[in-house]
């Protein structure tokens, strides 16, 4: 039982009981402390992420060596069929059940959250599609060139990282998850906007665990490995996500979730984690076809036509792929979609995103936890091919 209380997943779900109890509470200037922190905590998470982007994939790519050019490719595929394959099948159940549903337009307008105390910005020393890009030409061009030095030097780099990752970023969290559902509960997101849309909120959380039960079962089918042994440590990564609405801020805690799992090779999960947590968004994308139906119903008094939603979601499909994995990340990349596609306006948009954001966080649980699946099929993929995994002994958080 003790072991239970002193669990990040303990220590997550009681962050976001605080931060609810909270913020139902506290006065603007007690407020302001939160906000102030969790704009601190924020600015630090987010350095980080160029960084462990860098340390897993880059040294990850040179240990597949001749391989890394192929699995890189598969990659890439995978998470774009399982992105058009969740907005599909969103489009179909838009289609079936929209016409059905009596969805209340009003949202309620909360409190205002106070400004920040001070600002300490602590910028990025590159974006996160800089760093995914560079970290895939690094570890290309160090396993083309055989540079062994270099790749030594990533190698240490990698334990550096990792180091970080569980003395810095993971004793932080619960404290960023608390101090963001404080913002919520303040704002009044969680007391008076959210039940304004329970109907489509409930009906898109029931699309995020068929299609991850999908991708579970396909991945065990085709690797052969039990699922359900990589399912079960992603507890920690899938609370996390919900609390930081972010695939890139939750990425520490499901690579250390999917390194617990013993039928994933740890070589596999170092090079794919980091690469899937920026490209392979399916819950966004699932979440994000089935309220843009929902939208065009509400205030256009009609669902767009089957050839339109066709295009838009193969589209969206590449967008996810180049979308960054911040909060509200897929639907701001696919904003020229929304109203290029679909024709949206001013209102369409500002709907879209204000409903979006209601459920964003368990639209990024879905592609955090998806990422496993992902991860089990590449497994699945490199033993299938013979490739071997490193003889180099794999660090573990």
């Amino acid at each position: 039982m003790n072991k239970f209380f002193h669990s990040l997943p303990f220590k997550l779900l009681l962050g976001i009981a605080i931060g609810i109890i909270c913020g139902l509470f506290f006065p603007e200037s007690i407020m302001k402390i939160v906000v102030t922190l969790h704009y601190i905590m924020s600015q630090l998470i987010n350095f980080c992420v160029p960084l462990i982007i860098i340390g897993f994939i880059a040294p990850s790519i040179t240990k597949l060596g001749k391989n890394a050019s192929r699995l890189l490719g598969v990659a890439v595929v995978i998470a774009y069929v399982s992105s058009i394959g969740a907005a599909f099948m969103s489009m179909g159940a838009g289609y079936s059940l929209i016409p059905h549903l009596a969805i209340d337009t009003y949202v309620a307008n909360g409190a205002e959250l106070p400004a920040v105390a001070f600002e300490l910005n602590i910028p990025q020393i590159m974006s996160v599609m800089s760093a995914l890009v560079l970290s895939i030409l690094i570890g290309l061009a160090v396993t083309w060139t055989r540079a062994n030095h270099f790749d030594d030097i990533l190698q240490e780099f990698q334990k550096m990282v990792l180091a970080i990752v569980s003395k810095v970023i993971i004793p932080v969290l619960p404290f960023f998850i608390a101090a963001t559902f404080c913002n919520l509960s303040y704002q009044g997101v969680i007391t008076r906007q959210l039940p304004a849309f329970l109907q489509i909120i409930v009906i898109v959380m029931a699309g995020h665990y068929i299609w991850m039960a999908i991708l579970y079962g396909l991945a065990g089918a085709y690797s052969g490995k039990n699922p359900l042994e990589v399912v079960r440590h992603y507890g920690p990564a899938y609370l996390t996500a919900v609390g930081t609405m972010s695939s890139a801020a939750t990425l520490a805690v499901a690579l250390e979730s999917a390194r617990k799992s013993k039928v994933l090779r740890k070589d596999m999960v170092s090079f794919g984690i980091p690469l899937f947590s920026n490209i392979h968004l399916c819950g966004s994308v699932l979440t994000e076809v089935f309220f843009v139906m929902t939208v065009s119903k509400m205030l256009y008094g009609q669902l767009p036509s089957v050839g339109t939603m066709v295009l838009f979601c193969l589209l969206l499909g590449v967008f996810a792929i180049g979308a960054p994995g911040v909060p509200g990340g897929t639907v701001m990349a696919s904003l020229g979609l929304i109203i290029g596609v679909l024709g949206f306006d001013r209102d369409g948009t500002g709907l879209m995103l204000a409903i979006f954001a209601l459920q964003d966080s368990f639209g990024t649980a879905c592609n955090v936890t998806g990422d496993g699946a992902l991860t089990l099929m590449l497994t699945g993929y490199a033993d299938k091919h013979s490739i071997t995994a490193p003889k180099t002994n794999e660090p573990i958080l």
